[in-house]
């Protein structure tokens, strides 16, 4: 049996991913990022473009020191009218002293003539020149910009840019789409072409997602011949982003056709890293991981219907792809009006519940789960809810305390400098072990005041519920007009890094949220395991 053939993976997201809308990475994200790349094996790391802002050249001043992959500074060829040697713009570049310099040329003879505004073969000594330079100083690339738009355009150029590049020392000439355009089967073609006139060992692929083929593209230039992709961690790049390589590595390592035929630098323990590293990306970013995303997204591995629910309970394989495990991921089975018995066991299974499948009360709480669905309960997003639900059903969750009832007001007046605010006051009673406690609460809106009420005195359960805090808050009017259902979903979390969601819905946004704040504190009392309450003294 022959060897595997070796496949290079190329990471551009501190460069090209940093062009996206809204990410400016700080430097100190950038080395984050760059450490957590190398631990994962990608072979090259593209850091950014060395004098071309101050976070670059700040950051190639002090390199990450990475084990495995090649920090690669990026840059562009050098300018018409000067030599190599005496365009600053590409001095800079390879003074950075980087193992690995990527120089982009533009390929497209129609660039060559609006953009640059001169002679064809001046655009060849361009590529010709800069790559000759920097093979001398480092590992040199050529990304052909525009190339297979340029190649479409007037083949016989572009591919004499290429061959530039590639005689003049580049280690990796790599075709661009650059404006994303092209689709799989013309890149399959176009790729199987060129590999005819340069060792599919020697060119790269990197494809921009603005007709969502990105990953797709990649694949087909691997087919056709190339030996290296670019990529972005979750697909980030200017305009529509680049290819995805949180898609891209677990296919090409766990697809039987791609993976007995390739291999790359990542173990199978670094993708169990990839769901990790893909949530990283988002953290330094501030944002919510895309549920939909492959392979590492929460929605990856969930199952809402009771036929899938049914199946999976049986052998996960009937719908799943592959084991979420192997990228660091977790199946989820989901709770809804679609749920059979199936999916409600799985889910109890998961948080530990060890049920009888005949049990009686299963029927019931799927018949109850069915039914406050449909009065507009989700509980998709709200499965602490649906836990408590099932605690409940089953006779498992301890009393703590009892709400007797809560008030809320709400006043608009002028202070004492004459000034016209909105105050709110809630007040709450609550029963624990047979004792009333009456708590006042003001915030600036009603369920800010209730939420201050609520926890404010818990007597013995105060110090539970002392970490707690509530991150995000969300409402939804189910149906129109002035007395419309509305659901609200609350996010807490807690000092051990925990978050749980918990749900509410009524007519009263009020009644909502206190429903969805009530389980959010009854959760926590029951995961911290607190004493249950007396419930023959609340009564």
């Amino acid at each position: 049996m022959m060897g595997k053939e070796r496949l290079y993976l190329f990471d551009t997201t501190l460069r090209d991913g940093n062009q996206t809308q809204g990410v400016d990475f700080s430097v100190e994200d950038k080395r984050l990022i760059a450490e957590a790349l190398d631990a994962l094996g990608v072979d090259y790391v593209e850091g950014g473009w060395p004098g071309a802002n101050p976070t670059d050249s700040a950051f190639f001043a002090d390199p990450p020191k990475l084990d495995r992959a090649q920090f690669t500074a990026f840059g562009m060829t050098r300018r018409p009218g000067r030599s190599a040697q005496n365009d600053p713009g590409l001095m800079d570049v390879l003074n950075a002293g980087t193992p690995a310099v990527c120089l982009v040329g533009k390929t497209w003879d129609y660039h060559v003539d609006v953009a640059l505004g001169i002679e064809e073969a001046e655009a060849i000594d361009l590529i010709a020149d800069s790559i000759a330079l920097t093979a001398g100083r480092a590992e040199a690339l050529f990304d052909a910009e525009h190339f297979f738009d340029g190649y479409k355009a007037k083949p016989e150029f572009t591919l004499k840019c290429i061959e530039a590049a590639y005689e003049a020392g580049a280690r990796w000439v790599v075709l661009c789409d650059t404006n994303g355009g092209t689709l799989p089967a013309e890149v399959e073609n176009i790729v199987a072409e060129v590999a005819r006139r340069i060792p599919g060992e020697r060119l790269g692929m990197h494809a921009q997602n603005d007709t969502e083929n990105a990953v797709a593209n990649s694949l087909a230039a691997l087919k056709a011949g190339v030996r290296q992709i670019q990529g972005t961690l979750n697909g980030l790049g200017e305009r529509c982003g680049n290819a995805n390589l949180v898609s891209l590595i677990p296919s090409l390592m766990l697809k039987r056709e791609l993976a007995e035929r390739f291999e790359t630098g990542i173990a199978a323990d670094g993708l169990k890293h990839l769901t990790h590293v893909s949530r990283l990306l988002d953290e330094r970013l501030n944002r919510a991981p895309a549920a939909n995303a492959p392979y590492v997204g929460d929605s990856a591995f969930a199952h809402k219907g009771g036929l899938h629910g049914s199946a999976v309970l049986k052998d996960p394989r009937t719908y799943e792809h592959v084991p979420p495990e192997a990228v660091g991921n977790r199946r989820h089975v989901l709770v809804s009006d679609q749920a059979g018995r199936a999916n409600l066991i799985m889910r109890m299974q998961e948080f530990g519940l060890d049920i009888d499948p005949s049990d009686a009360r299963i029927g019931e709480l799927v018949a109850e789960v069915k039914e406050r669905e449909f009065q507009g309960y989700a509980y998709d997003d709200a499965e602490t809810s649906f836990e408590l639900m099932a605690l409940r059903a089953l006779g498992k969750l301890p009393q703590y305390f009892v709400v007797e009832s809560f008030r809320v007001l709400v006043e608009r007046r002028y202070n004492a400098r004459g000034e016209l605010i909105t105050v709110s006051e809630a007040t709450v009673k609550v029963n624990i072990d047979g004792e009333r406690h009456l708590s006042l609460g003001e915030g600036n809106g009603p369920v800010n005041a209730l939420d201050y009420a609520l926890r404010k005195d818990l007597g013995k359960y105060s110090d539970y519920i002392e970490d707690l805090v509530l991150v995000d808050y969300k409402v939804r009017i189910l149906t129109s007009g002035t007395e419309a259902v509305t659901r609200v979903m609350i996010e807490s979390a807690d000092a051990a890094g925990r978050r749980w969601s918990t749900v509410g819905v009524s007519p009263n946004i009020v009644d909502a949220s206190f429903q969805a704040l009530n389980d959010s504190i009854v959760y926590k009392l029951y995961r911290d395991g607190a004493p249950a309450g007396d419930p023959g003294a609340a009564e």
